[in-house]
């Protein structure tokens, strides 16, 4: 399960390992909390409803490329997650969780990410927040049945967008090679066709660093020591 914050998050920052699990058979859920109406690059789009649509419409296409089982995109005002109820926000993405009863899930870091969005930040401490009270009985008893997902992985990275002011990353314990669907992630950005300026701006740098994804394990079912791997789903058995 993979929880973002806008549409075009799932493909080009988490579409490798996406691409990577869907083609082992692993089913692939993507959650994304806003529809991107306050995005700079707005297509035809004459309002912001429109926008809504078409980057809806967007995502759906993106996640279809990415071999994703199920997709979901809410009802979050973007650019404003920071504003939102936070247990509120919270329980519906419990709730998500318990409904889905995914083995790993994967979010943002807590650093905003390549371009450190806020809309970013707070995704990744409602998720992370989500995955450790979804496994709680006390908590949101209203959503669902208990359930704790095995491990949870924020995204790390090894450059920043250039006309960002880079934060302290998380270090990764994840490097993930996804050059064998590198030019499908590719494809499925493409689908996102209002932001097609941001795609032209930012080739250059998903050329240089495009062959690998990094990600950070935050949490899992056992105690165990911090660990270089090269595998999400690496020694957990998958239902």
């Amino acid at each position: 399960m993979c929880v973002v914050a806008h549409p075009d998050d799932e493909c080009f920052a988490f579409g490798g390992a996406l691409l990577l699990a869907a083609d082992r058979g692993i089913e692939t859920y993507i959650l994304c909390l806003t529809d991107g109406q306050a995005a700079t690059h707005r297509g035809d789009a004459a309002s912001g409803d429109a926008l809504g649509a078409m980057r809806r419409a967007e995502f759906a296409a993106s996640c279809e490329v990415l071999g994703a089982a199920k997709h979901e995109l809410m009802d979050y005002q973007d650019a404003q997650l920071e504003f939102v109820d936070f247990s509120e926000a919270a329980g519906r993405l419990v709730e998500k969780i318990r409904s889905y009863k995914p083995d790993v899930v994967l979010t943002w870091a807590g650093d905003g990410g390549l371009n450190t969005h806020p809309d970013h930040m707070m995704v990744s401490t409602l998720t992370t927040s989500a995955f450790h009270w979804a496994g709680r009985a006390k908590r949101y008893p209203e959503a669902g049945e208990a359930y704790a997902a095995q491990r949870l992985y924020h995204l790390s990275t090894n450059f920043f967008m250039p006309d960002r002011q880079a934060p302290m990353p998380m270090p990764w314990s994840v490097r993930l090679d996804v050059s064998a669907v590198r030019e499908r992630k590719a494809e499925a950005f493409r689908q996102h066709i209002s932001q097609a300026p941001l795609m032209e701006r930012t080739r250059g740098i998903f050329e240089e660093h495009g062959a690998e994804e990094f990600y950070t394990l935050v949490a899992a079912a056992d105690p165990q020591p911090c660990r270089m791997t090269s595998d999400l789903f690496e020694g957990l058995q998958t239902s």
